[in-house]
């Protein structure tokens, strides 16, 4: 397809992930209602690569926090100002233009890069094999602290709900099919629902679980980064839900299981309660100096071994972000972002933040109140239907109708939206969620083809801005965001098939 032939093609409207209708060839971009650039001023600059940069600007505004879209366009602006009597987007001029930042700025550069790299990924013309390789080369300095979280970086910045409920789902799947290992498992999880360090989490021993009553259970953290404070001398409550709890049972439990065998026999309880909840290596030899050898920290996992655990996973789960259509980059840092986040969008002060993160003063979390990131106010039908194939939600399978599904010959197994059936369930273990809302996200679940699924998906919505209208509380609103999502792919996967057989 020649290059007027693939424009013509381009549909030359989108909605912003806020819901606002943008004109693409229109020379400023409105995203919100606080949000709008001058795209136009990049075209005398672009000329042959104006299609191309517009399509990447289109995709930050399509997925990503409006504020971020616009930091992309103003850094895309600057470079091209700066470097505009050079070739631009060519070796020469982006090591040019790297050259012209200083310590305080080099930031622009990384933000620029990532800008490029998605660009790529895209497959729109005008970005060489040379720069590719020339990017991936280059170790940045950070930008300026703070800039992560107020932009809501899809790469670096919290997470999204959307994109922390697909995490969790993902891990307790694989830990289910065995593709994630307790430990792994356990890791993950302290991290999305605790938000702490991973020196905090390494540190920790069985003795730190504790439960003072039935239905409340609290982790006891080592405290961190504070001044002549020695290892394990401090310590934070942080109060968890029962779910975590019993996980991190298993993982006692199979951490005295193996110490006792080492020790070829029981272990003293005395002794057990000092084992570390996440060992570095079951095959130390345990003697009668256990005691002495568990008072210090050579047992405990390290440090880069929690991080190294979170990269595997993210590797793993490979759960793809509705911002950017890439697998989820995963480090303990974001997490913490996105409980800080999640803290400031639901009106809590900076005290109260800082206790959360174990911080002991609040000069570094003014980051999260200073500038609260947005969160989607309104999503309608148009907006879940455009973001629904980069989140991938739906982890079902599509069937033609109800004798193509496993289960099929089982009235028990079918679907119900309260008026008509949708869709049948494969699995045929006992499942207490609550049907079909829980269904579409649920990886059994086998959608059909002529389901009313856009009436669920109407309800759905009807919901959120209900709960949005009544009470202002966009954080419960946003719940379902994720489930939106999914029947919002089956939607268009039905659309699909039934294009398909049409034109078959």
């Amino acid at each position: 397809m020649n290059k007027h032939a693939l424009q013509a093609a381009v549909v030359d409207r989108f909605y912003s992930r806020e819901g606002y209708l943008v004109h693409f060839n229109s020379e400023r971009w409105e995203l919100s209602k606080d949000i709008a650039f001058p795209v136009g001023s990049l075209s005398k600059y672009l000329l042959g690569r104006d299609y191309s940069v517009r399509r990447v600007l289109e995709f930050y505004s399509r997925t990503g926090a409006p504020s971020h879209a616009r930091n992309i366009f103003n850094r895309i602006l600057h470079y091209c100002e700066q470097m505009q009597d050079s070739e631009l987007f060519s070796v020469a001029s982006l090591i040019s233009y790297r050259s012209s930042l200083n310590k305080k700025t080099e930031w622009y550069m990384g933000v620029l890069r990532g800008a490029i790299r998605q660009w790529s990924r895209l497959g729109y013309p005008g970005i060489s094999d040379e720069v590719m390789a020339l990017l991936d080369k280059w170790v940045l300095k950070g930008n300026e602290k703070g800039f992560a979280v107020q932009s809501m970086c899809p790469e670096d910045g919290p997470l999204t709900d959307i994109e922390l409920q697909g995490v969790i789902a993902a891990v307790i799947d694989a830990f289910t099919e065995k593709r994630l290992s307790m430990e792994e498992t356990c890791l993950s999880m302290i991290l999305a629902m605790t938000g702490r360090r991973p020196g905090q989490i390494a540190a920790l021993k069985i003795k730190d679980l504790i439960s003072t009553e039935p239905g409340a259970y609290w982790i006891s953290f080592p405290r961190a980064k504070q001044r002549n404070t020695p290892w394990r001398s401090a310590f934070n409550r942080f109060a968890i839900v029962e779910d975590l709890w019993l996980l991190l049972q298993q993982q006692a439990e199979a951490v005295k299981k193996v110490f006792s065998e080492q020790a070829g026999r029981p272990l003293p309880k005395k002794v057990q309660d000092e084992l570390p909840l996440f060992p570095v290596s079951h095959s130390l030899e345990v003697d009668s100096d256990v005691e002495a050898l568990l008072g210090s920290d050579r047992l405990h996992i390290p440090t880069s071994g929690v991080y190294g655990a979170t990269v595997r996973v993210a590797k793993t789960i490979a759960v793809i972000s509705e911002r950017t259509g890439a697998p989820i980059a995963l480090n303990p840092n974001r997490f913490r972002y996105t409980l800080g986040t999640n803290l400031a969008r639901e009106g809590r002060g900076e005290l109260v933040i800082a206790e959360a993160l174990d911080h002991s003063d609040t000069q570094n979390v003014g980051v999260y109140v200073r500038n609260i990131p947005e969160i989607v106010e309104r999503i309608d039908k148009a907006v879940a239907l455009q973001l629904a194939p980069l989140a991938q939600a739906f982890r079902g399978v599509l069937v033609a109708s109800e004798r193509d599904a496993r289960r099929g010959d089982d009235p028990s197994s079918r679907i119900s939206n309260g008026r008509a059936n949708v869709g049948t369930c494969g699995s045929y273990g006992f499942c207490g969620a609550l049907a079909p809302i829980a269904c579409y996200t649920c990886a059994h679940f086998q959608p059909w083809l002529d389901g009313p699924h856009e009436e669920v998906l109407d309800r759905l919505i009807e919901e959120r801005d209900r709960v949005r209208d009544n009470c202002g509380d966009l954080k419960i609103a946003s719940t379902n965001d994720r489930l939106i999502l999914a029947v919002s792919d089956v939607i268009n996967r039905c659309k699909e098939a039934k294009g398909e057989m049409v034109h078959g």
